[in-house]
């Protein structure tokens, strides 16, 4: 079972299980909903503990600590499945798929989330189906391209089930029962048999209606989603396969299994399968996946002896529901990997919306508990969210998930990618500068200017363009790269032998000619037409990436590489590099230039070329020179990176470029001060020879002349008088993660660039800041093509000109930044809205609570029209325009609380309720107190002794606590637009109160016929309750102003002050006090005891 997972097995047990039958018949089913709350007590109601290997049912708990009850099913093999399987692998698979095997060979397996899980024996547990594959190499994948025999897929679909992703869509019964039994439905339907036996019908009518619409919208939105989501994830298509005697056959999607050979057309199509390409190069749209706008060109998986894993050979897999678009030079091929029911499936969760006889006394009693829940509850708590979805959208900004807008108000740290989001997406060619005997020549501004040579050529050919309807297509680096040569990109058409035939019979993937407008002086063999006949594509964790090429004829072959200078200058040889390349490199990068490598060498031609490995074409390489180019910041990032640090949100960058050029833009763009200083912290890892070291140098920027590079190191960065960030490398990352755990939090408090760093460090970065208990991280980046990260980020940004993707959380139309401050507006906006809410809707029941429990001690009690009065004109009405009015202008440092069970959000509830309490006490003893006053003396109880004076007094002040609360809970300043904004719930405001007056002073005869009110005979009593809830809303609007000003921060003194629990607030208290940390230019080991405690 997958790591996180608890999996526990049980088997039923007769003579329970039909005294559980009987249970339920006794208890009129009550017995069958408890089982469906706790699925654990359905489970050792019936069943007994027993191993796996024996297991009818399993119970998992996942990593979020929820149960689920999983029935184990059985399937008969065919014969001989198992022995074929086994000469896939001869002792592995045989061994690992003798599933129990008894006379008829049964499969034991369940499903969970998609996946099938298998009994195999020799682990003694429930796997994926998946690890039957997990072993194989990019070897073994070619060993099926010879294709399966039919016996042989019969049998893998047996073991591996059909190919399809089947998104259950479940009947509007069984929606129904599901919706109903939620425990709030359950309380509501107890409500509603006590206000019926209280005879309040009208009222439970009402909200009998209200439910059933509630639940109705629920089931249709529900089910229209599921069949939604079932209709985008079914793909069935007809696809061609190879078969073992080498025939092609066109066969359903549904029948696919892994092993199967399958054939792409030119033309492309829609996979229905993850598969490895084999040959052939396919021209892929993955945006459906990764937000990424840009087609990826993929290229043929290597065949080595290392361990298939689609993560890692990214770029030779073909993704389940990606588009292909084109196959590049006829037929491609390839093996599929997994299917849909072996691999990931899209799941949905519904979630919950969240004197008298003794009968007389119990339904009372029980009448009083059902009005501390409000009806309204959960959907008043949404709206504040709703609203800022749409003026997100309005805004350009789409989400899938709204509620992760409230989180966006928690926020605290942002991680930045570089290139595309806080600068410029397209790169311009800035100059180039290769190498000659005597170092680097001068720099050449254009590379049409280049001298002939392989410089040249390597900046034409180097790349993975492509054409699509005659027009190139590709990385927009390389696209400017080899626009900037003048060179003409042409794919193979019509004939392709004669393509191939003029490049010496290999076959050709792309040909590169060079300008039919160079000057005669640059014309030489060295720049005739090439044909690049293999690539191997760019990998973040390599950096680089590299071709192979052949001449005119065929007679030579070029290898030519490209990629970070450190890494293309470690692969060649040492001679051709210059002296000056690392001081040189540092100069390009702090100008804020992209700085690549190229390199090249021969290849022999009379070698398996094609075949040729990728660790033998880059190594002993010949270095080329450097390719400069410029990415500006854009104009909006500055901007908001000020905006940010005014609000106390801290802005990190990570990217994959240099660490120089990612300095000079973290300055450019503000994350670092004028007045900062940068230190570069070095870490090495352990190796044979020598410990792992840990270093602190201050960047070679020189100093002001006041203060010298030797005072800072002596006197340490506080002493010393200035605030520094620390830059860390991706080599860097990886050994401090390694060896210096004791370091590692510091520099992570203190780290703002993160340069080098490959997609599987982004990801580790963001889960190590969480780990120190940082509020929540977002990351920000130009695409979704960082799925890892994504996956780890509480939330994500992806700033595209497409729409959201479903990688992304939040996906902008607005191609810069300047969507964060709004996205945290909106966020902060929707907490605080949602917060006011609920204390409105607590507040809510607390008044209608109080208002019974006066009138229940004078036998009397509130009406049901009156009830309907309050909860659907005045409550409702309120709680579904409270939420407008939109985010404050401004990011302001503090941040709104962000859990109920906190100081302010109890004490304000305690504060408003006394005075509630206080203020329907007052009108009742101000009744009470008038000459005129009649005591009720009734011998009925409840709503049989209205109208009455008692009722009438309690009816008119609560229905003023009702506008007035909403107006005092409803908090603006500082994240939300002051009341006056929102215009609707102001008028709404002003109409009920004056309704309200109007009721109080001269409500009508029908009026108060219908809400069955008591005729006061003093008009100036009647003034008098009106004065009194003024003084109640101006009582009430004081109180929440000192509130509002920390009135009850001074409770906190009582309790002494707390340490904090948030591992970074720790870190930045003790970081704040050193005088010592970083130790500037001291190399550190592991044992080294020189460190801060903060435990």
């Amino acid at each position: 079972m997958d790591r996180g997972k608890d999996v526990q097995g049980y088997r039923w047990v007769p003579w329970r299980v039909w005294l559980c039958h009987l249970g339920a018949l006794l208890s009129f089913g009550l017995l069958l909903i408890l089982f469906h709350w706790w699925p654990r007590l359905a489970v050792v109601s019936r069943c007994c503990l027993c191993p796996l290997a024996l297991a009818d049912v399993v119970l998992i708990r996942d990593c979020l600590g929820r149960e689920h009850v999983v029935e184990v099913l059985t399937e008969e093999l065919e014969e001989g499945s198992l022995d074929l399987l086994g000469q896939q692998e001869e002792d592995e698979w045989r061994k690992t798929v003798h599933l129990l095997k008894e006379e008829r060979a049964l499969l034991r397996y369940f499903l969970f989330e998609g996946l099938r899980y298998v009994w195999l024996d020799r682990r003694d547990v429930f796997c994926r189906i998946s690890v039957l594959n997990e072993e194989l190499t990019c070897r073994d994948l070619f060993g099926f391209q010879r294709g399966l025999s039919r016996q042989e897929q019969s049998s893998r679909r047996c073991l591996f089930g059909d190919n399809i992703i089947d998104v259950p869509v479940k009947s509007y019964l069984r929606l129904l029962l599901e919706e109903v039994l939620n425990p709030f439905y359950i309380f509501q339907v107890g409500s509603l048999v006590l206000w019926m036996c209280d005879e309040y019908y009208y009222y439970a009518m009402c909200i009998l209606i209200i439910s059933f619409i509630s639940i109705s919208i629920s089931l249709y939105e529900t089910r229209k989603q599921s069949v939604t989501i079932r209709n985008m994830a079914r793909l069935v298509t007809d696809v061609k396969i190879r078969r073992d005697s080498g025939e092609e056959e066109c066969v359903s999607s549904l029948e696919l299994v892994p092993g199967d050979c399958l054939i792409i057309p030119q033309e492309g199509l829609l996979l229905p399968c993850d598969a490895a390409l084999l040959v052939g190069e396919c021209l892929v749209n993955e945006s459906m996946l990764t937000g990424e706008s840009i087609p990826v060109l993929k290229t043929p998986l290597p065949a080595g002896d290392t361990t298939y894993s689609s993560k890692t050979e990214r770029r030779h897999t073909l993704f389940c529901g990606t588009q292909i678009i084109q196959a590049k030079g006829g037929n491609a091929v390839a093996v599929v990997t997994s299917t849909a029911l072996s691999g990931t499936i899209y799941i949905f969760v519904t979630l919950f919306k969240t004197d008298v006889t003794w009968g007389e006394l119990i339904i009372r009693a029980l009448d009083v508990v059902t009005i501390v829940v409000p009806p309204a509850l959960p959907a008043a708590i949404t709206t504040g969210t709703i609203y800022a979805q749409n003026r997100l959208k309005e805004r350009g900004i789409f989400c899938i998930s709204p509620p992760r807008i409230n989180i966006c108000g928690k926020v605290s740290v942002f991680c930045f990618e570089k290139t595309g989001t806080l600068t410029e997406e397209g790169l311009n060619v800035w100059g180039v500068m290769k190498t000659g005997p005597g170092g680097f020549s001068q720099l050449v501004p254009d590379p049409m200017l280049l001298p002939q040579g392989h410089m040249s050529v390597a900046l034409a050919s180097c790349h993975t363009v492509t054409l699509l309807q005659g027009q190139p297509l590709g990385d927009p680096l390389e696209l400017k790269m080899v626009e900037s040569t003048g060179w003409i990109l042409q794919e193979p058409e019509g004939d392709e032998d004669i393509v191939h035939s003029e490049f010496g019979g290999h076959r050709v993937l792309v040909v590169m000619r060079p300008p039919t407008d160079q000057p005669q002086y640059q014309r030489s063999s060295t720049n005739e037409a090439v044909a690049i006949i293999k690539r191997f594509p760019f990998s973040s964790a390599l950096k680089r990436m590299s071709v192979l090429t052949v001449d005119l004829g065929g007679c030579s072959a070029m290898a030519f590489l490209k990629g970070s200078p450190e890494m293309v200058a470690s692969l060649c040889r040492p001679d051709t590099v210059p002296e000056e390349f690392s001081s040189t490199l540092r100069t390009f990068s702090r100008e804020g230039l992209r700085v690549l490598a190229l390199a090249c060498k021969p290849v022999d031609i009379n070698s398996d070329v094609k075949n040729t490995e990728r660790a033998e074409v880059e190594k002993e390489m010949q270095f080329l020179g450097l390719l400069m180019m410029k990415n500006l910041v854009k104009p909006e990032s500055a901007a908001v990176i000020n905006i940010l640090n005014l609000a106390d949100i801290r802005s990190v960058m990570v990217t994959g470029d240099n660490l120089l050029t990612a300095v000079n833009v973290a300055k450019s763009c503000g994350m670092v001060g004028s007045d900062e200083k940068v230190i570069n912290v070095d870490a090495t890892p352990h190796t044979a020879e020598t410990l792992p070291t840990l270093r602190f140098s201050l960047e070679d920027e020189g100093t002001s002349p006041a203060q010298s590079t030797r005072d800072i190191i002596n006197q340490g960065p506080y002493q010393a008088g200035f605030s520094y960030h620390l830059a860390v490398t991706g080599k860097s990352f990886a050994a401090l993660c390694d060896h210096f755990p004791e370091h590692f939090p510091k520099v992570l408090m203190k780290a703002t660039i993160f340069a080098r760093m490959s997609p599987d460090q982004k990801s580790q970065l963001v889960k190590e800041l969480q780990k120190l208990k940082f509020v929540f991280i977002s990351f920000v980046s130009l695409t979704s093509n960082q799925r890892v990260t994504a996956r780890h980020a509480t939330r994500r940004l992806s700033v595209s000109s497409y729409f959201a993707s479903v990688a992304s959380t939040f996906t902008s139309k607005t191609e810069n930044i300047s969507c964060v401050p709004m996205l945290i507006r909106e966020g902060r906006c929707s907490l605080v809205t949602s917060f006011s809410l609920f204390r409105y809707m607590a507040l809510y029941s607390l008044i209608q609570f109080c208002s019974v429990l006066i009138l229940n001690t004078v036998k009397t009690t509130l009406g049901d029209f009156q009830f309907l009065y309050f909860d659907l004109f005045l409550v409702t009405l309120l709680a579904m325009v409270m939420g407008r009015g939109g985010p404050s202008e401004e990011l302001y440092p503090c941040r709104p609380p962000a859990s109920l069970l906190s100081l302010p959000v109890f004490g304000s509830l305690f504060i408003h309720t006394c005075m509630i309490v206080l203020g329907q006490l007052g009108a009742f003893f101000i009744t009470t107190s008038q000459g005129w006053y009649i005591p009720l003396n009734s011998t009925v109880f409840g709503a049989d002794n209205l109208p009455n004076m008692e009722n009438n007094s309690v009816f008119d002040l609560s229905g003023f606590q009702y506008i007035i609360l909403a107006a005092v809970v409803t908090k603006s300043y500082p994240h939300k637009k002051p009341l006056y904004h929102n215009s609707i719930f102001l008028c709404l405001l002003l109409i009920q109160f004056a309704v309200m007056v109007w009721l109080v002073l001269y409500p009508g005869s029908s009026f108060s016929w219908l809400l069955q009110l008591y005729d006061f005979p003093d008009m100036t009593f009647r003034i008098l309750l009106v004065a009194v809830s003024v003084v109640n809303f101006l009582i009430c609007f004081f109180l929440r102003l000192l509130i509002d000003l920390g009135m009850l921060s001074c409770l906190r003194l009582l309790r002494g002050r707390r340490r904090s629990k948030k591992q970074y607030k720790l870190l930045k208290s003790v970081l704040s006090q050193c005088t010592t940390w970083p130790p500037l230019d001291q190399t550190l080991n592991p044992s080294d005891d020189s460190l801060i405690s903060f435990s």
